[in-house]
């Protein structure tokens, strides 16, 4: 936000009829609004990179600071997940047994 300002500020500096009449203060104005929107697509590249690099986690955790239900949420899902693995694990265990009548049982539950 400040560099969107800082950028505004200096288009306005631009546009300003003291540009016109003193050509050294035309090149300064130049330079600091070349100086701003270098600076802010600097900003707006980092923010891009760290959305990247962060990816969905990221958004997660802000979000779970914002909104603590959905961090209670998260935590039942991968815990949920967990326990799904780790009964499809014996279910695959149990198929790959010989298909005696404990074993069958067991399958069935």
């Amino acid at each position: 936000a400040m560099s969107k300002s800082a950028v505004k500020i200096s288009s306005d500096l631009l546009s300003n009829p003291l540009c016109e009449q003193e050509p050294g203060f035309l090149e300064m104005v130049t330079a600091f609004d070349t100086a701003m929107k270098r600076m802010d697509s600097f900003n707006q590249e980092k923010v891009r990179w760290l959305w990247l690099e962060k990816g969905t986690a990221g958004c997660a955790g802000w979000f779970s600071s914002v909104f603590p239900s959905l961090n209670m949420a998260v935590k039942r899902r991968e815990q949920t997940l967990q326990d799904y693995k780790r009964l499809q694990s014996k279910v695959e265990k149990y198929e790959e047994k010989e298909r005696t009548g404990p074993v069958l049982a067991k399958l069935h539950q």
